[in-house]
């Protein structure tokens, strides 16, 4: 009997040392990767997580202040052919009756106005962006920094695009009024719906913002491209050493 519970005793005593075993080499193996993982996020060939995120801060300052001063000047939009705002999908046929009677001048006006209304609007943009870039996270930052050559404009992107909706609205809806694009436009439908069967009256306002987002955000990742392919636009040594090593 005594022999008996000896070697139940031992026995007992065995399997308690494999299982405090295994779990000590399972929590090394824990720790282990840890480490690795951690490590992973905080160096990036020779730089350090402050240098990656000064260097996305200030390429995602460059970009913005660029890209919209660039927007914000006269012509910003309507001679910039790849963000320049035309008429709506639904209003070409009517656009292109219009100009068939002669009221040519009147689509032209209506169209200038609206770029103009989406350049007064992206004054207003570079605020609102460069608090975006203040609240950049580490994850943030070394997502964008692996990312593809857009990513901080998608950062932004995901970030603001609420904000300034709500922020470019009733300053389009005022600049459209103050550079008669209202007029323009009831003009151009008012004409239009005299010998329309299916009338015509899109949003101008909601229109006019979408777009005048598409080309901020467009000139943004134009200006962000640059920056990681050409060395010649990183004008700033932390620049050169963020993207430099890409």
């Amino acid at each position: 009997m005594k022999k008996l519970l000896l070697s139940s005793f031992c026995f007992a005593l065995s399997v308690m040392f494999v299982q405090a075993q295994t779990a000590q080499d399972i929590l090394k193996s824990f720790k282990k990767k840890n480490k690795k993982d951690t490590s992973s996020q905080t160096s990036f060939g020779s730089l350090s997580t402050s240098e990656v995120i000064s260097g996305l801060k200030e390429a995602l300052n460059k970009g913005v202040n660029t890209g919209t001063s660039q927007l914000s000047a006269m012509d910003g939009f309507f001679a910039n052919a790849a963000v320049k705002i035309l008429m709506p999908p639904e209003a070409e046929k009517v656009e292109k009756n219009l100009r068939s009677i002669g009221l040519g001048k009147q689509v032209d006006d209506a169209i200038l106005s609206m770029n103009r209304a989406a350049e007064d609007a992206a004054k207003s943009a570079a605020p609102i962006f460069l608090n975006a870039i203040k609240q950049m996270s580490i994850a943030d930052a070394w997502g964008i920094l692996r990312g593809g050559d857009t990513a901080a404009t998608v950062y932004l992107r995901k970030t603001t695009t609420a904000e300034l909706t709500n922020a470019f609205k009733p300053v389009i809806q005022s600049s459209l009024e103050k550079v008669n694009a209202t007029k323009y436009w009831n003009t151009v439908f008012t004409s239009y719906n005299k010998f329309a069967i299916n009338k015509v009256n899109p949003d101008l306002t909601a229109y006019v913002t979408d777009k005048a987002l598409y080309g901020i955000f467009y000139e943004i990742a134009q200006q962000e491209v640059q920056i990681r392919k050409d060395p010649v636009a990183r004008t700033t040594d932390i620049l050169k050493k963020v993207f430099g090593q890409q």
